[in-house]
């Protein structure tokens, strides 16, 4: 397929190869010119508008406002291919989506959720798990192409909605697992028993699954080298409270773990793993 992918950053640059390296036709946008020029096997776009004359556009930037402007507010869509599905990858708000979905139907073209779980390793090995909400013959459309980037694509619906409030959820329950992993390491420390031992014995028994290990590890060994930024981490709790006060719905877990986020970037942590707010519960 001809494709285009607009923003690459640490997921992007990783996903790309592996449309290159499965023989689609790939083309690239992003604001730093030079991050596109770094991977082989693509064209460089000049303009996020040329992006829409592909087949399908795949976008993964960072947050609500990055999307607004290279998506709407830069009027790609106004010259859009009409045949082209746009797959929206990103985490972003639920609001956001229901805007994107009547600007695509406004353009006549066609929308896909698809975020994603999986850091940017699993990206490049193309073991992401992908969400995907939306027209069942968009996506059917779009298919090889989530093929060539995750290991699994779960299909959710109709409302693209759907795949955004389960990537939500999801990324919620991984805060809120590390801060669970942050208070017990505390309660065991003041008995003599490490972090590093008490996580060993969970993360292989009760908790064995590649979350629990991958955040566990981190606060044993109380090291939190960015595979997912703090800041970035506290945008997706903020989606999950919003998305909840839209319902009338209250977190209190989830407001807890956006304080001790919050806590974090007010002492400097921004540049570590979101995990490092987990350091807050240990401290407090």
């Amino acid at each position: 397929m001809k494709v285009s992918f607009i923003g690459i950053g640490a997921m992007g640059a990783a996903m790309v190869p592996n449309l290159v390296r499965a023989g689609h036709s790939v083309s690239v946008w992003n604001r730093n010119r030079a991050a596109a020029e770094a991977i082989e096997g693509v064209t460089v776009l000049d303009t996020p508008a040329e992006a829409f004359q592909a087949d399908a556009v795949m976008t993964m930037l960072a947050n609500d406002d990055a999307v607004r402007g290279v998506i709407l507010d830069s009027g790609a869509l106004a010259g859009a291919n009409k045949n082209c599905v746009h797959i929206m990858m990103a985490t972003i708000s639920l609001a956001l989506v229901d805007e994107l979905v009547a600007r695509h139907r406004e353009a006549g073209i066609g929308y896909v959720s698809a975020p994603v779980f999986g850091v940017p390793a699993a990206a490049a090995g193309a073991q992401l798990n992908v969400l995907a909400a939306g027209d069942p013959q968009a996506i059917a459309t779009v298919q090889p192409l989530l093929d060539a980037v995750g290991r699994q694509t779960w299909r959710l619906g109709d409302d693209p909605k759907r795949a955004n409030v389960v990537k939500i959820s999801g990324n919620m329950m991984i805060a809120q697992a590390f801060t669970a992993m942050g208070e017990a390491a505390y309660l065991s420390e003041s008995y003599g028993v490490s972090a590093a031992d008490l996580l060993n014995v969970l993360t292989n028994t009760l908790f064995a699954a590649p979350i629990y290990q991958r955040y566990g590890g981190f606060v044993a060994n109380n090291s939190f080298e960015p595979g997912f930024k703090l800041p970035l981490g506290l945008k997706d709790v903020n989606l999950a409270l919003s998305a909840a006060l839209a319902k009338g719905a209250v977190l209190p877990v989830a407001e807890q773990v956006r304080e001790n986020m919050q806590q974090a970037m007010a002492q400097g942590l921004e540049d570590r793993d979101w995990s490092v707010a987990a350091t807050i519960r240990r401290q407090r």
